[in-house]
């Protein structure tokens, strides 16, 4: 075993150790049950830790992440865990999580070839492509930031528009679902206004978010590829 690892393994002691030392029955509290009321999307960036930006315990968050926190209806993975958390850990919040300098959403904006995660980052791809004109007119340095929060808004309308959330609000099950992005730069979670907690409130809710980015008039454009979202970009 190498150095680095046996590191890791000691570092997991010490930490134990000292839980178990100021919080007496940590473990066997955490071994009792689950019964997070939040579930956490984000991305599999290090530097993001749901736990810790959000001041919760382990088992107070139940967490799902991917690179660039991208929420698609094909991915049976990430609807596996949301129907996981929505039916049976009843959790009353997800936040989908993005983050500024996400290295995911530059390869996607920049058109930065990185290997196999280029089929997932399509996703944002597309995206920039969609709201290019929220994007295109603004300097290279605003540009990723709002392309992350763009990114977020529409995984969150994602999220709300799953089966799993549609059924769980047919049967009146109280679950909002939020979009939020992380500031690498200052740590602060920054709401993005775009909460959904009934199907009535997800079309209202993108609309509203989405037409906080000023569009540059370009009437010789070519129209943006029709997705569920464009009519309501064009009102």
């Amino acid at each position: 075993m190498t150095t680095e690892i046996k590191l890791l393994l000691e570092h997991n002691r010490v930490w134990a150790a000292r839980m178990e030392r100021e919080r007496p029955g940590f473990f066997t509290g955490l071994m009792a049950q689950q019964k997070p009321r939040y579930m956490w999307i984000g991305c599999s960036d290090s530097r993001v830790p749901a736990n810790e930006i959000t001041g919760l315990d382990p088992g107070e968050v139940f967490v799902h992440r991917n690179i660039a926190n991208v929420v698609v209806h094909s991915d049976l993975n990430a609807l596996s865990t949301i129907q996981f958390a929505v039916e049976h850990l009843q959790v009353e919040h997800i936040m989908v999580v993005g983050h500024y300098g996400c290295a995911g959403v530059r390869a996607a904006l920049q058109g930065t070839r990185i290997g196999l995660a280029d089929n997932w980052l399509r996703h944002i791809r597309d995206l920039k492509l969609r709201h290019r004109k929220s994007i295109d007119h603004l300097p290279p340095e605003q540009q990723e930031d709002v392309l992350c929060e763009i990114n977020v808004i529409e995984q969150t309308g994602n999220v709300a528009l799953s089966t799993v959330m549609q059924d769980a609000w047919a049967r009146g099950q109280k679950v909002t679902v939020h979009g939020w992005v992380y500031g690498l730069r200052d740590g602060l979670l920054k709401d993005l206004q775009v909460s959904m907690d009934h199907p009535d409130a997800v079309l209202n809710a993108f609309r509203t978010a989405i037409k906080r980015y000023p569009r540059e008039i370009d009437k010789n454009a070519d129209r943006a590829i029709d997705t569920t979202f464009d009519s309501l970009d064009d009102d």
